[in-house]
């Protein structure tokens, strides 16, 4: 079937409904970074935080779980990259228009590939995190023996090795993952939130 004749049904319930019981904004936290710099082990604190002390309606998306449903029919090749992040993307969207706080954890090394999603949302509602660890202490963590199957040719187009990562310029947040705990980069991040007032310190039940 043509696409033209696609005509998505209108929804009863507007974003605006959907919003009005959640208790704070929504909005994407886009974690990106090198393998091993941190990303899923505080986007997962972060999440626990918002969910269990601050009320918030969460979901977290890590690379690996996506890759073994939504997206298991996608390579590692640059096209089927480029893909991958594009429908998480639109998955974000869906998120965001339920009024949701999603997190990601994903390495998306290229600048063209973040700022496409943060043009599918609201003017700042997309928060790139920037957890920004060397190279080399990356490798030295190399939780899933990544690093080492790449430098000996075992996985090509490796980002950090033969494949290039693009740093974020102007990340709404800057980790320094290899100096700071992920607790103390996870209060970075709620503070964070909480000066933008997408949470608020007033429905902490334990304040």
């Amino acid at each position: 079937m043509d696409k033209l004749h696609l005509h998505p049904h209108q929804q009863m319930l507007s974003r605006s409904d959907r919003l009005r019981i959640k208790g704070h904004q929504p909005a994407v936290l886009w974690f990106t970074g090198l393998s091993g710099s941190g990303k899923s082990t505080i986007a997962n604190l972060v999440e626990y935080q918002l969910n269990q002390i601050y009320l918030a309606h969460t979901y977290l998306l890590d690379g690996d779980t996506v890759r073994t449903g939504l997206n298991k029919d996608l390579t590692f090749s640059e096209a089927d990259r480029h893909e991958n992040i594009r429908r998480i993307g639109e998955v974000c969207k869906l998120f965001n228009q339920a009024g949701l706080l999603v997190l990601t954890a994903f390495i998306s090394p290229l600048h063209a590939d973040r700022d496409q999603i943060r043009a599918l949302l609201p003017a700042g509602e997309f928060i790139e995190i920037f957890v920004d660890c060397p190279l080399r202490v990356c490798e030295q963590r190399d939780p899933k023996g990544l690093y080492q199957k790449a430098r000996a040719g075992i996985i090509t187009n490796f980002t950090g090795i033969d494949a290039a990562y693009e740093p974020p310029q102007h990340p709404e947040i800057h980790l320094f993952s290899a100096e700071k705990t992920p607790e103390q980069c996870t209060q970075d991040v709620i503070d964070y939130l909480c000066e933008k007032n997408i949470i608020h310190h007033s429905i902490n039940p334990k304040q």
